[in-house]
């Protein structure tokens, strides 16, 4: 490019236009060519000039803009090397930049992943800076969208439940199930065979394998619905979510936003009676004071206080966390702001869903499940080989040689003959099985929980019927259970004079103004101190009764509500109102519809004549609350209600009975705390009360128009208001405990069971129960035997085992719901079976990992009632005790039945066993044998579920879980009933082919053949017999004739075979007599003793009449009907059963008392 005239370059343009607002760069086309971009704001052109070998740069308005220009490949070299210079320059501060941002951030997320789980520790105004929100905005809608990405919706997870075929085939994981279904099965083979052999044959041949099919079919159907109807704990959890919340958003409040939309961060005003919607941190209170109702998820007996200050532990009880709120609860006193620090399944609440899901896969088989499974292995053992035995000890008559000397191979096989003696292992292993078993014991199990229900224990699943049975550990609950969860007073005191105490002991432990009255006390003549005293109780409360049915309840605080009964059962000391009083009283005794406000004549009273004005609110702070009130002498009085140390410490003087008021000195003020401390021992809550009559510029104070109100607002003025106060008296308040406790504890003792209290409450109160009702001795050592939860985790494993193998009872409080599971866990492991009680949602977790859950079916949440395997109607801790007993004597009944069907059915497999051995036509077939056990021997086995309880059920220890269900005594018995059984059976049946007459009774009279035993035994060689031609003959109203001679032992025996089954029935009908006592005879235990059992047998043996009578039906059954004689015949067979078992009966007591005077 030419030089001008001063030898100087020509300026070089380079054009600048802008493409994006927020960036800037250059960039290089070539080496000859340059192009540059700015920010089109800049609206200017560079001008790039190289001079005195160096640039310059200036603005440029000239014409040519964005034009390329041409230069020396050495000029713009450099050029272009300062550029990519310069670039490198703002490119490496731009990562500076965007590197220190990153650092930031993720330093602020780590900060915040490092402190998140403690927000009870941060304060206020960290919490906010954590979260990134300001009090009065609130979240953005984006932000909130972004935190909902990451933490999810604000609800519960929902568990995916197994699908419906997993639990069908569920039902059939049972070795006796299993057994039926390949019985069932070869059953329906060989049908169809017979039925294919028989072109006559009917849909009759199918009833046997139709009958058994039928029976796990329903057995399924009833499995799948219990399954489907056993989870439903979590659902409930679902239902205790809050649906709406007012939270602020944009700078706004929104009244009802979805509380499921809910994310860390946003913050939330509560207001009273409003759930709280997540797990939030207070950050400003609205009222003086903020009470939240979480016992539920604590098991705190009282609503707690919650303010803003935080709590600097980082490892510390729900109880301790007083400024945190949590999700489910109940907002009842007071207003606030809070800020969320946790939503669904991070909160409480979810953590509780997490748990039950736990303990819920940590179920374990009941007791008596497992017995049964136990005996199901071994039965199944025992069917196999006795089946097996019985096919093979019959191969000869399948299996034949030509001679003795033919060789082993050179045999000849008769397929109809194996499958026929296969037949008859199948009808043995059908025999065998109590098929009836599982439908007795579930209905004995249902008629146990209509006897408990009317004891007001509701069994939610059969199973946990035999389960309390054998319960070893009873942990429990404080409040509700074996207290009343009603407040009330026990003592109270005033002065009598400058040195003495006056103490007043009150009766009664319910909301009931008339439960009860104070000792040794005229209510109508009360001095100055006790008036004082009523008219703070009386007038500084905000609480009232109201009857639900005949149960009185609280509203509002319960320590206020038993004040006012107390105020109440004091009365009042004028007379002129008392017949009024009087009839307010009776009309409420007659007004008991549902939730009746009760009239409280005495507090009315006192209200109407001291006139609230004004209230200054309770805090922690100073931990009493006031009213000021407008005396009748026209004067203005503050009356005063705390914590007895907050009181006294504010107080100068004391009210003397008199009327008049004395200096509190140094030894009034000892002397009155140690009354409180003895109180105080006792386990009472002490209230202190005070009044003040100097009230100053609040003298003449009459509304909020007055000019002193404005101190009212601020509650910093109230500790100088309640100063120089005039002491009153003190108020002795508890949760009392139940009456029948005490016996119920002693019952447990006697009955081998122990007792575990696991509360949430505070150590002293929890120790102080436990005393009173007689858990612990009198002014016993605790020391070993009282832990708070934190404590006992907080041992070695061994340590935790040792403590609670230990025999008495032990006392766990300020117990959180881990620690619950964790001591059941403990229990379990080490053999115990473990009965739990709960009433809250923090008990849901440890009521299903229990061996059996029990819920209160009263003040218990609907978590716990579905969570739990029975539900007490009462709340009372006696119920436990009753159901125990119910339980034991439960079991007992069904050891009777069990015993009873299994004798029964071992009779059956000796019969067919005979049978087999002797080589003669089978004298039962399967379809009878599933008749006899299901329906025949059902209505017995279910009446001896009504055998009364023994008297000292509850004097015996429980019994072990290894115990077994049938003895080596019990199995020898079993074997010589069964014996009998089955030679009785097989011997009616021989004795009517081969003898004309028994015990002088013609049973040749029909006209049937007689054979030789001989020939019955060969009877399937009878087509080789010479001269043999049996005559037909009449059973019942049929003719029997036979076109083949050897059908007259497969059809002809249909008169023989009847004799046997009616022998099977009644023998078993006197079997179940014998089974009303293991032990007892029956002159000891007459059958009269179980009606339900003697309407049984009429009902069996009516069924038995129906079959045999009915031809439909008794051609279906393979049998015809009996006459007279013959049934004499049947009742002189099965009479004998009897006397049997007597003789072993007495065989067994001269046994067990010889061993029991050995151990004397």
């Amino acid at each position: 490019m030419p030089k001008n005239g001063n030898g100087r370059w020509d300026s070089r343009r380079i054009a600048v236009r802008e493409r994006e607002r927020s960036t800037a760069w250059i960039a290089c086309f070539g080496p000859k060519r340059i192009y540059s971009h700015v920010p089109r704001s800049l609206s200017t052109k560079l001008t790039v000039q190289f001079r005195n070998g160096s640039f310059s740069y200036f603005r440029d308005r000239g014409e040519d803009k964005g034009r390329f220009l041409d230069s020396s490949s050495h000029l713009w070299g450099r050029l272009r090397r300062f550029i990519a210079q310069f670039c490198r320059i703002i490119k490496k501060q731009l990562m500076v930049v965007l590197c220190s941002a990153s650092r930031l951030e993720r330093t602020a997320d780590a900060t915040y992943m490092e402190d998140k789980s403690f927000p009870w520790a941060w304060s206020v105004e960290h919490c906010l800076k954590v979260y990134n929100v300001k009090l009065n905005k609130g979240l953005s809608s984006f932000e909130a969208e972004t935190r909902r990405e990451k933490y999810g919706w604000n609800e519960l997870k929902k568990e995916k439940g197994k699908p419906l075929w997993c639990l069908i085939l569920h039902q059939f994981d049972d070795l006796l199930v299993r057994i039926l279904l390949v019985a069932a099965f070869i059953s329906f083979i060989l049908s169809c065979m017979e039925g294919i052999e028989s072109s006559h044959a009917g849909l009759e041949v199918y009833v046997e394998p139709f009958v058994i099919l039928s029976i796990l079919i329903l057995n399924a159907i009833v499995g799948v619905w219990q399954e489907t109807n056993a989870e439903k704990s979590l659902e409930a959890l679902k239902n205790m979510q809050c649906e709406y919340a007012k939270v602020c958003r944009d700078g706004r409040y929104i009244p009802d936003l979805p509380a499921r939309e809910l994310v860390p961060g946003d913050i939330v005003e509560l207001r009273v009676g409003d759930k709280v919607p997540a797990d939030a941190r207070v950050t400003t209170l609205t009222t003086s004071t903020l009470r939240v109702e979480q016992s539920s998820l604590t098991g705190e007996s009282m609503p707690v206080l919650k303010g803003t200050s935080p709590v600097p532990l980082s490892d510390c009880e729900l109880q301790a966390k007083e400024c945190m709120l949590f999700a489910g609860t109940t907002i009842v006193n007071g207003n606030c702001v809070c800020i969320v620090t946790s939503v669904g399944m991070d909160t409480e609440l979810g953590k509780i869903q997490i748990q039950i899901s736990e303990a819920s896969q940590e179920e374990r088989d009941t007791p008596l499940r497992k017995k049964l499974d136990e005996f199901g292995e071994r039965l199944t053992i025992a069917i196999g080989l006795v089946c097996l035995l019985v096919w093979a000890t019959n191969y000869r008559n399948f299996i034949t040689w030509d001679n003795a000397n033919s060789t082993l191979w050179n045999f000849h096989f008769s397929f109809e003959k194996c499958t026929y003696y296969f037949k008859i292992a199948v009808a043995l292993a059908v025999a065998a099985i109590p098929e009836g078993l599982p439908a007795v014991i579930t209905t004995c199990l249902a008629l146990g929980t209509r006897k408990m229900a009317q004891k007001h224990a509701i069994v939610r699943k059969l199973p946990s019927v035999e389960t309390l049975g054998c319960t070893t550990v009873i942990c429990s609950d404080k409040t509700g259970t074996l207290t009343t969860n009603q407040m009330s007073v026990n003592e109270f005191l005033t002065l009598g004079d400058i040195n003495s105490i006056r103490v007043f002991h009150v009766n009664g432990t319910t909301y009931n103004p008339k439960d009860g009255g104070i000792v040794r006390w005229n209510k109508w003549k009360m001095d100055e101190s006790l008036q004082a005293l009523a008219e703070i109780c009386a007038v500084c409360n905000d609480a009232g009764i109201y009857r639900d049915n005949y149960l009185f309840r609280a509203t509002g605080l319960p320590t206020e509500a038993a004040l006012k009964v107390l105020v109440e059962k004091m009365g009042i000391p004028s007379a002129n109102p008392r017949s009024r009083i009087h009839e307010i009283e009776f009309g409420s005794d007659f007004s008991i519809t549902c939730s009746t406000p009760v009239r409280l004549g005495c507090c009315e009273w006192w209200i109407k004549r001291s006139k609230r004005l004004a209230t200054l609110e309770f805090d922690r702070v100073r931990k009493s609350m006031s009213v000021i009130v407008k005396e009748p002498t026209g004067n203005n009085r503050l009356l005063v209600k705390g914590a007895f140390e907050s009181v006294l410490e504010r107080s100068s003087s004391v009210y003397l009975p008199d009327g008049s008021i004395a200096l509190l000195d140094e030894a009034c003020r000892q002397r009155i705390m140690t009354n409180v401390h003895e109180m105080s021992s006792k386990g009472l809550r002490c209230l202190g009360f005070a009044f003040k009559d100097n009230l100053g510029e609040f003298s003449d104070y009459i509304a909020e128009t007055h000019h002193a109100h404005k101190r009212l607002l601020d509650p910093a003025n109230y500790p100088e208001i309640e100063s120089n106060l005039i002491f009153v008296g003190v108020v002795g308040l508890r949760d009392p405990p139940r009456d029948e406790v005490h016996k119920a504890i002693q019952d447990c003792r006697c009955a081998g069971i122990k007792v575990m209290v696991i509360t949430g409450d505070n150590k002293s109160t929890a120790e102080a129960i436990c005393q009173e009702i007689g858990l612990f001795p009198d002014k016993a050592s605790l020391k070993g035997k009282s832990f708070s939860g934190k404590e006992f985790m907080a041992l070695s494993n061994s340590q935790q085992t040792e403590i609670l193998s230990k025999p008495g009872g032990l006392v766990f409080s300020r117990a959180e719901p881990r620690h619950k599971q964790d001591i059941v866990r403990l229990l379990k492991d080490m053999g115990e079976i473990v009965a739990m009680t709960g009433d809250g949602v923090n008990d849901a977790p440890a009521l299903k990992l229990a061996d059996i859950g029990i819920a209160m079916g009263i003040t218990g949440t609907e978590v716990a009632k579905e969570a739990a395997d029975m539900v007490l109607a009462d709340d009372n801790f006696s119920t436990i005790v009753s159901a125990v007993a119910e339980g034991r004597a439960i079991y007992n009944n069904m050891k009777s039945f069990i015993r009873y069907m299994i004798s029964s059915n071992m009779g059956e497999v000796i019969s067919i066993f005979l049978t087999a051995a002797f080589g003669i036509p089978e004298c039962l077939v399967p379809v009878q044998l599933l008749w006899v056990n299901l329906v025949t021997d059902g209505p017995p086995a279910t009446a001896l579920g009504f055998n009364p309880a023994d008297v000292d059920i509850m004097e015996k220890p429980p019994r072990k879980s290894n115990d077994a269900l049938i003895n080596s005594w019990v199995l020898f018995r079993y074997l010589v009933i069964g014996s009998y059984v089955g030679l009785s059976t097989v011997g009616i049946f021989i004795l009517w082919y081969t003898q004309p007459s028994v015990f002088g009774i013609d049973l040749a009279s029909d006209g049937h053949t007689i054979v030789s035993l001989a020939q019955l035994r060969s009877w399937g060689q009878c087509h080789t017999w010479t001269d043999f031609s049996p005559k037909p003959f009449f059973a019942g109203n049929r003719m029997i004739s036979f076109t083949d001679p050897c059908h007259y032992f497969t059809h002809g025996k249909v008169k023989a075979m009847t004799l046997s089954l009616s022998v099977l029935v009644a023998i078993e009908m006197f079997n179940s007599l014998n089974a009303l006592s293991e032990d007892n005879s029956l002159v000891r235990m007459p059958p009269w003793r179980n009606p339900w059992l003697l309407l049984a047998m009429m009902v069996s043996f009516g069924l038995h009449f129906v079959i045999l009578y009915v031809p439909f039906l008794a051609s279906i059954f393979g049998i015809v009907s009996l006459s007279l004689k013959e049934w004499l015949l049947v009742i002189l067979f099965s009479t004998p059963v009897v006397l049997i078992d007597e003789i072993l009966k007495y065989i067994g007591r001269r046994k067990w008392w010889t061993q029991r005077q050995k151990m004397e």
